[in-house]
């Protein structure tokens, strides 16, 4: 049988995940609110500068693989190159961020949550299939679109990546649950609809394949709704930290 602990500190290894060091939590004045709209353009601008640097990725991709002879390359090999890429730019696309996107678990340990809420260790077991899909369905479009990088449906893909990122700035490093609301409306669930949409216009199969994303982040929607409802409901913008 497998050891529990091990399978957990594996997940946590390839998904990037940390048990919290420090508390990063942002300390909000709830007697008197204000909108803290430096963290607003902070998050704005990190977003954009962060889908820019991705966007450079996928161009820089084309550009180097233009270089070489790929025909000359072993059966295969082009394949095994774009889902490495792939899986690269799904499980650490936060290091092209300027954000602090720490990945830990004690975020969620420490809110109330309610009945139906999935325990900890089902995020990274949920991610990590997640991820494949990602891949999986990433490499499809790529093929279809004649092994290009630079793409429509893959540039709405880092987009998509770039907003989760914000979001988990948000979330679980400062711990703002109210802004966390509307950005994970508006940033991840609204972002992959429209991935899965534009995937599947490409090719179906590759927007059936990604279709449990859309549903997994539904279900992660309701979760973080659910959350900010039962720990304070503090306003659903960044609010001016004390």
């Amino acid at each position: 049988m497998s050891n529990p602990k091990f399978v957990k500190s594996g997940l946590n290894t390839v998904m990037g995940v940390k048990e919290a060091t420090r508390d990063t939590t942002i300390q909000t004045d709830l007697d008197n609110p204000r909108w803290d709209k430096w963290a607003t353009l902070t998050y704005l601008g990190a977003t954009i500068a962060q889908v820019a640097a991705m966007t450079g990725l996928l161009w820089g991709m084309d550009v180097a693989l233009a270089r070489f002879d790929t025909a000359a390359l072993p059966q295969g090999a082009m394949g095994a190159i774009a889902c490495a890429f792939f899986a690269f730019v799904t499980l650490r696309s936060r290091l092209f961020s300027l954000l602090d996107n720490t990945r830990n678990s004690g975020r969620y340990k420490s809110l109330q949550r309610p009945g139906w809420a999935p325990p900890p260790l089902a995020f990274p077991i949920v991610w990590m299939s997640i991820a494949v899909l990602r891949v999986v369905s990433a490499y499809l479009v790529w093929s279809a679109l004649g092994q290009t990088f630079l793409s429509w449906p893959l540039f709405l893909y880092v987009v998509h990546l770039s907003l989760g990122d914000t979001w988990n700035t948000i979330f679980t490093v400062e711990g703002r649950l109210g802004a966390a609301v509307p950005m994970v409306i508006i940033g991840p669930l609204l972002s992959v609809v429209v991935v899965t949409l534009s995937y599947y216009q490409t090719l179906p199969l590759a927007g059936w394949i990604i279709l449990p994303s859309l549903v997994w982040l539904a279900i992660a929607t309701a979760l973080c709704i659910s959350l900010w409802r039962l720990n304070g409901q503090e306003p659903l913008y960044p609010v001016v930290s004390t």
